[in-house]
């Protein structure tokens, strides 16, 4: 797709991208919302692919900026809420009180877990936690979105397949997360100061 917007000199930014992306995402968490899994699942994996290409398209074009990246990291935590959201409400019929509240809760808190681990590990630790060994990508957007667009798209044969879809995104998320912290806590070691 980036090559594509090169090669025919398609006038669009990155930023530009990223909008259209997240605008896709919206339809997405509607169409989960009107009772269309199917579609709405390859819509949101088309989201995924487009969000793909702004990154790309501004290194390409030597375009790279702190405001581009802070624009693609903010929709993508409102796409994913939406999408999450959505896809989870749609299918919270299939869990028993207070399961039906609950999961809803668990997916979306678990997707951004994932980013603010990421996020505070730079920050905090200069390190990404994902380039810790062995690397582990069981809960990153592509594979959470991918988890959504397949229990979408069975929905429409296995009724229930996106709950399970929630319920197996909001898992790999909350045990990435605990994996990476046990990890942080046990390679990165806190300074400490002797006192004699």
């Amino acid at each position: 797709m980036t090559r594509l917007i090169l090669k025919s000199n398609i006038p669009i930014t990155p930023n530009q991208v990223s909008i259209t992306s997240f605008i896709i995402s919206v339809l997405s968490a509607i169409g989960f919302a009107i009772g269309l899994p199917a579609i709405s699942g390859v819509i949101a994996q088309v989201s995924s692919i487009v969000d793909g290409v702004d990154g790309e398209l501004a290194r390409a074009k030597k375009v790279e900026s702190k405001f581009g990246s802070f624009l693609d990291s903010m929709l993508d935590r409102f796409a994913d809420v939406l999408i999450v959201a959505s896809a989870s409400l749609s299918s919270s019929k299939y869990f028993l009180e207070p399961l039906s509240s609950a999961v809803p809760n668990l997916a979306i808190s678990g997707a951004l877990l994932v980013s603010y681990l990421h996020l505070r590990g730079q920050y905090d630790l200069g390190i990404h936690p994902i380039t810790l060994r062995p690397s582990l990508s069981i809960a990153s957007r592509d594979v959470r979105i991918f988890l959504i667009m397949v229990g979408g798209v069975l929905e429409q044969v296995v009724p229930g397949a996106l709950a399970y879809s929630v319920v197996l995104l909001a898992s790999v998320c909350y045990l990435y997360v605990i994996i990476k912290l046990l990890q942080i806590a046990l390679v990165v070691r806190p300074k400490t100061t002797s006192y004699s």
